[in-house]
């Protein structure tokens, strides 16, 4: 039975993905620092993340990898560590314009994220702005809601189903933003462990984007 039908079952045991999870080896969440809208092709683009095993505790010790897919040949490159524990940098170079999808490979089991495509553009080019739903959209994946929570607005989401599905869920915009900022407000989220909605020391910005994604217009582009 999966654990989608057991929680047809028991809707309240939102717990249940994370435990089966962690009795097939465990899983990790990645969290991406300072997602940029867009990228220059031809000129070093460094990412930073977090690898947090059940979203939670920061993992150090990894070797992760990152691979971006163009139209032409995947460009890849390992991670190394950055500082904080679980923290990791990589830096890579897309050699031509147009879009690209970054898959970072955590180096814990299985976990990975591939990230929404990122518009690489020529230098002197000025790129198009992203609506504020769409950076939201693209910050769920990249901040590793994707990874714990279903909407449908993004494919592939909701990977272990810890938390409740966002798609329709009504969240009123300024308590969604003081949540965000501060995930301890909430009761329900006090000692759950592996259930646990961590901080990802958002900044102003992406609480912004994030609020406009799930408390906004739902019709963000696909």
């Amino acid at each position: 039975m999966t654990s989608r039908s057991l929680r047809r079952f028991a809707p309240g045991l939102l717990l249940f993905p994370a435990i089966a999870a962690f009795a097939l080896g465990g899983w990790a969440a990645i969290t991406v620092e300072d997602l940029p809208d867009h990228v220059t092709a031809g000129r070093p683009l460094t990412l930073e993340f977090t690898v947090r095993q059940h979203g939670v505790s920061p993992l150090t010790g990894l070797e992760p990898r990152v691979e971006a897919r163009g139209r032409g040949t995947p460009v890849r490159t390992v991670a190394a560590p950055a500082g904080a524990a679980g923290r990791y940098r990589a830096t890579l170079t897309l050699p031509e314009p147009g879009d690209w999808t970054v898959t970072i490979h955590s180096g814990f089991g299985n976990s990975k994220v591939t990230l929404l495509p990122i518009a690489a553009v020529a230098p002197g080019t000025a790129p198009a702005a992203l609506a504020e739903n769409e950076r939201g959209r693209r910050l769920f994946v990249a901040k590793g809601c994707v990874t714990c929570h279903l909407h449908r607005a993004v494919a592939g989401s909701g990977t272990y189903e810890v938390g409740p599905e966002l798609t329709e869920r009504p969240l009123a915009p300024d308590y969604l933003a003081r949540y965000l900022a501060d995930p301890s407000i909430s009761p329900t989220n006090r000692g759950r462990g592996a259930g646990a909605m961590p901080d990802l020391d958002l900044d102003q910005a992406e609480i912004a984007a994030l609020v406009a994604f799930l408390g906004g217009n739902r019709q963000a582009s696909r």
